[in-house]
């Protein structure tokens, strides 16, 4: 394995360093491979009575996957795109059943991959520069990686929010959203490492560095974002946010108009039948989305456009949310030949 992941044994505690900060620590196929090995491994290791997760550098936990090689592969190798999801959606469901205390120091970035690797921990421990955000549907994708699991039970419909406009939020929002538990100076991180090494009591050290998490924008504007993002539909929304004569009902109605129409449609299902299923069942239901939507057009375009050429005006196929084929969307959720097979399914 590169230096790109690291696994050190201290104390008691196995430790994961995310280790390309250049890359704001962005997860690779060969990173997730290698972290689901070992965990397992750890899991079994009666030395072993937790494990830390960070990312190395001053700018982000993760800040998601690496795009650029995820394109190349999902255009030219559809087989080892689709194993890419199989290997990382396999990674998020171990992290969620981890039987271990898993603790997640989350700094500077966290978005889409990143989400889960720490929000499905059992100890979620944020920086005060937290800049968390679901930003899957600008370049013609899903918020994956459980977003179909955790999104739907934010409080209200903050989640739908978070999903179809990508927004971001600071450590205050991520708290009261119930996405982290607490707020440590991020200059605490390495004594805080140091301190669970040693102990068992998780609560405690982190008690002890923690801040009460303050008055986030988003506690003043849920009910307005619960009012918009409870329509029956994505036109509903746009209509309801349309006549919205608000500042953040501006920046909403922006963000969600840069990304894909057919992302957005399939984004407002997945998370109405999110909030209906178990764990398991959301984490195959985003496998047989990705299979469909992560080498379509949308997809590679939106890379085209966001992270290659950097033009930001990708030519999203259909243009237009009322050109989306209901047809189509509702394809995208059937069973597949070969479904994702999880620990519990064996």
């Amino acid at each position: 394995m590169s230096d790109d992941i690291l696994f050190e044994l201290r104390g008691h505690a196995g430790i994961i360093t995310l280790n390309r900060p250049r890359a704001l620590n962005a997860h690779t196929h060969d990173m997730a491979v290698a972290m689901h090995r070992q965990l397992e491994q750890w899991a079994l290791d009666d030395e072993v009575a937790l494990v830390i997760i960070r990312g190395a550098g001053e700018r982000a936990f993760c800040a998601g996957g690496d795009i650029r090689a995820l394109h190349e592969v999902c255009t030219t190798d559809p087989a080892t795109c689709r194993r890419f999801y199989w290997d990382e959606y396999r990674l998020i469901a171990l992290i969620h059943d981890y039987p271990k205390p898993y603790v997640a120091l989350m700094h500077g970035h966290v978005m889409g991959g990143g989400a889960g690797l720490s929000v499905h921990a059992s100890h979620r421990v944020t920086a005060e520069d937290l800049s968390f955000a679901m930003p899957e549907c600008s370049i013609g994708l899903f918020p994956d990686v459980g977003a179909s699991w955790f999104l739907p039970r934010l409080p209200g419909r903050l989640g739908i929010y978070l999903g179809l406009t990508g927004m971001r939020i600071g450590a205050d929002d991520a708290v009261h959203a119930g996405l982290a538990d607490v707020i440590v100076p991020r200059a605490a991180f390495e004594d805080i490492v140091e301190e669970l090494s040693e102990t068992d009591e998780i609560e405690a050290v982190l008690g002890h560095y923690a801040r009460k998490a303050g008055r986030g924008s988003l506690q003043m504007l849920g009910p307005l974002i619960d009012t918009a993002f409870g329509r029956d539909g994505m036109e509903e929304i746009v209509r309801e946010l349309s006549g919205n004569e608000g500042e953040w009902a501006r920046r909403a109605l922006a963000a969600m108009k840069r990304n894909a129409p057919t992302s957005l449609k399939v984004t407002f299902e997945q998370l109405r039948r999110g909030a209906e299923l178990d764990f398991g069942d959301c984490m195959r239901m985003e496998y047989r989305l990705a299979c469909h939507m992560a080498t379509a057009h949308d997809f590679a375009e939106g890379i085209r456009a966001r992270i290659i050429d950097k033009d930001d005006a990708p030519r999203w196929k259909p243009a237009r949310l009322e050109d989306v084929d209901e047809a189509r969307v509702a394809a995208m959720f059937a069973p597949l030949e070969e479904e994702l097979v999880l620990d519990e399914d064996m």
